[in-house]
């Protein structure tokens, strides 16, 4: 079974963003001061081939803790579909 994953990396909300304030600036800068607390973060698509949809989940969340995010510093979500 071939499966997508959409994961979600984004910055722990105790931590500072820098990216975030610099974005978050800008909009005041444009006329958009309505819009503030930004955070910037990232996403991820990958595909997995697996046996079942818990396998699948297995291999993403390994991915996550190992390689995709710094569970330090981030936090991640995903989304599992068969494709």
């Amino acid at each position: 079974m071939r499966f997508k994953a959409e994961i979600d990396v984004m910055p722990l909300d105790a931590l500072l963003d820098p990216q975030g304030k610099a974005v978050t600036g800008s909009m005041k800068n444009i006329g958009l001061e309505m819009i503030d607390g930004v955070r910037v973060g990232k996403h991820i698509r990958l595909f997995v081939e697996a046996a079942s949809r818990g396998e699948a989940d297995a291999k993403v969340e390994e991915a996550c803790k190992k390689i995709l995010s710094n569970q330090i510093m981030e936090s991640y979500s995903f989304t599992l579909e068969e494709v």
